[in-house]
């Protein structure tokens, strides 16, 4: 397709969102449940060391999102890197690319919706956790089938809450470490139990790189954002560093912080029943201080569920107007919102937060569906980009990834490892299992749609 031709497509979205919403959304997409309840799970494969693995999926990440800025700026499109591939690829790229995206968020955030009806639990355990994520889900949906500037408003709000949240675990637990008006913690939790900073060895750290990956999914929602600001060549990157700088401050000294102040055999699992840390404020015996802390992680989870469903109403409003979904996913509301495509989302998401209904793995079952996906996405960015600059001057670049292409080439190998390990491990080959039909069915898809085309255009 034409480059002209892409933001053309997908034009009538209301460019409503200003550079500050627009970090912050970035912010609320990939400071969620990962960070707060998921980061559980990577301490117990690698104990401390996950410091060393969340380093790892944050280099990993930024490349990936460097690289999708890039294209953004120059085609600013709802449909994102769903547009590239097509563009930059080929038509079943873009795809398959688009749709497993759309499933892989709309299971994620129907593990949103389990761990904010499991945090309920702190306040109210007799109700079970399946009737507050169907009721948080539908709430989500409802906000985002208004005006795409309520969505910001709300979504800067939750945003803001969780990282004051962070700034100030980050101070009081660094005060609480260095002994600041209080006795000492130190640094012993961190290399002074049993097998000491990294009690896993090397397997360890590198599984802990597979949660640290699902922390940072939906830092690609910048991207999707461009197609809804009114100056994406100067918002973009300017959200793109601020994002960077913050999550890279949040996730390391936080959980630097974390493994510091409590033990990580206290709060390392392979069943979440709580944040870790909430439990951190529950050691400090600070009158309601875990309560507090539970609802901020409560926000967000909900933050996270707001800023991932604005994202599936946007790639099934790209395919729709793409000719890949029906026409009423393309059609927008007075306001420039994408109301039937949202809706269809809205109910895709409850179904998957009626899992926590069946099983008290569902969110290790959703996070490992999500996880395929999203990692089968970063790869098609990487490789989108790659096409992209072949077909472009770097010098006529708005904005330039450095070390072009050896980084991409990294990002490449450190993915499809992670990819392999999944399906080699008991604990996640769940992913594989799920992720390998689906594309397989996405492909069968493709081509019957692709010979229905050919049939309507010969008659």
């Amino acid at each position: 397709m034409d480059e002209d031709a892409i933001i053309e497509r997908e034009a009538g979205l209301s460019k409503a969102l200003t550079r500050a919403q627009i970090t912050m959304i970035g912010l609320g997409g990939a400071i969620g449940t990962g960070l707060f309840m998921g980061s559980a799970i990577a301490i117990g494969y690698a104990g401390p060391a996950v410091v060393i693995s969340y380093a790892i999926a944050a280099f990993i990440a930024v490349i990936m999102v460097c690289s999708l800025s890039e294209m953004a700026v120059m085609h600013p499109a709802a449909g994102s890197f769903g547009v590239y591939a097509e563009t930059y690829l080929n038509p079943w790229a873009g795809f398959a690319v688009r749709y497993t995206y759309w499933f892989c968020q709309v299971v994620a955030i129907g593990g949103e919706a389990v761990a904010a009806g499991t945090y309920m639990g702190f306040w109210l355990p007799g109700i079970p956790v399946w009737v507050w994520s169907l009721g948080f889900a539908g709430g989500i949906v409802f906000l985002n089938s208004r005006s795409v500037k309520n969505f910001g408003t709300v979504e800067y709000g939750f945003a803001f809450i969780k990282v004051s949240a962070i700034i100030l675990f980050i101070i009081l637990g660094g005060a609480a470490i260095l002994g600041v008006a209080q006795p000492a913690v130190g640094l012993h939790n961190l290399t002074g139990l049993p097998g000491g900073f990294a009690p896993h060895g090397l397997k360890g750290i590198w599984m802990g790189v597979i949660m640290g990956i699902f922390s940072f999914i939906g830092i690609e929602l910048i991207a999707v954002t461009a197609a809804e600001t009114p100056d994406p060549k100067t918002a973009i990157p300017a959200a793109l560093r601020s994002m960077a700088f913050r999550l890279g401050l949040f996730y390391m000294v936080g959980l630097t912080i974390l493994v510091s102040f409590i033990p990580w055999t206290n709060v390392g699992a392979k069943i979440v029943s709580e944040s870790p840390f909430v439990k951190v404020f529950e050691y400090t015996h600070v009158p309601y201080a875990a309560a507090i802390m539970n609802f901020v992680v409560l926000t967000a989870a909900l933050s996270s569920m707001n800023a991932n469903t604005y994202l599936t109403g946007r790639m099934l409003f790209s395919l729709s107007r793409g000719d890949y979904a029906p026409k009423v996913f393309g059609r927008l509301n007075r306001v420039g919102a994408p109301v039937p495509a949202v809706v269809f989302s809205g109910v895709a998401i409850l179904a998957c937060a009626l899992v926590s209904r069946l099983t008290p793995f569902a969110y290790n079952y959703l996070f490992g569906v999500a996880l395929f996906g999203a990692i089968f996405v970063w790869i098609v960015v990487l490789f989108s980009h790659l096409a992209f600059r072949r077909r472009h001057n770097e010098n006529d670049l708005p904005v330039r990834m450095p070390f072009f292409p050896v980084l991409q080439i990294v990002g490449l190998i450190l993915l499809g490892a992670i990819l392999v390990t999944m399906g080699l491990s008991p604990d996640f080959n769940v992913s594989w299992i799920v992720g390998v039909p689906w594309l397989m069915l996405l492909s069968a898809a493709y081509f019957l749609w692709g010979r229905r085309q050919a049939s309507i255009a010969k008659s």
